[in-house]
């Protein structure tokens, strides 16, 4: 299937371009975070925080904030003088994907296989950056996922169960663990039947 709505606070998310869903509230963390060379962290997250906000933030108040989060995210100061996510480990993408979760505080977050690459120390501290903005804003998540690893941490409200693009089972967190137990394979064989 390749129609449908997408809507953000009665808002159509598909007729925004990407800068119009982020100022709506909209974030998304790729499973694959991109290196943008030539652009430090600093600079990026405050410019991205100007942009979603309209107005610069005020400098000391920004800078208290980003050292928090960053301390919360076991991140050391030197991250900041650092080309966004070049010679960054997987880890240490994933951290600052959430640093950028918990300093533009969205709506909504799509997490692309956030857990992709985590090593067990990495996973609980980016599951508890999810968790502590989720707790402060509200965020709603919508967590894509191909281990259930991750939902030792953030504890999923529904889960989904998806083959070849279409909804193959739902429920709640007893499905992930149902999962974990006997794997995704009669869900593999139902759609090749």
């Amino acid at each position: 299937m390749t129609e449908g709505s997408v809507k953000l606070d009665g808002e159509e998310v598909l007729e925004m371009s990407v800068d119009e869903r982020a100022k709506a509230g909209l974030f998304l963390a790729m499973q694959y975070p991109v290196e943008i060379p030539g652009v430090t962290l600093s600079n990026f997250l405050r410019t991205a925080k100007t942009a979603i906000d309209g107005e610069a933030p005020a400098i000391r108040g920004w800078l208290k904030q980003v050292r928090g989060s960053m301390d919360n995210l076991r991140m050391g100061n030197e991250f900041l003088e650092r080309n966004v996510n070049e010679g960054f480990s997987g880890g240490e993408k994933k951290r600052a994907e959430i640093l950028q979760l918990e300093l533009l505080k969205p709506k909504f977050a799509v997490l692309d296989e956030t857990d992709s690459g985590l090593d067990v120390d990495a996973l609980r501290i980016v599951s508890e950056g999810v968790n502590r903005v989720k707790g402060d804003t509200g965020m709603g998540v919508l967590l894509i996922t191909h281990y259930t690893r991750i939902l030792r941490y953030i504890k999923p409200d529904f889960v989904h169960v998806f083959v070849d693009g279409r909804v193959a089972d739902e429920g709640g967190a007893e499905l992930a663990e149902k999962l974990e137990n006997e794997g995704y394979d009669s869900y593999l064989q139902a759609a090749q039947a």
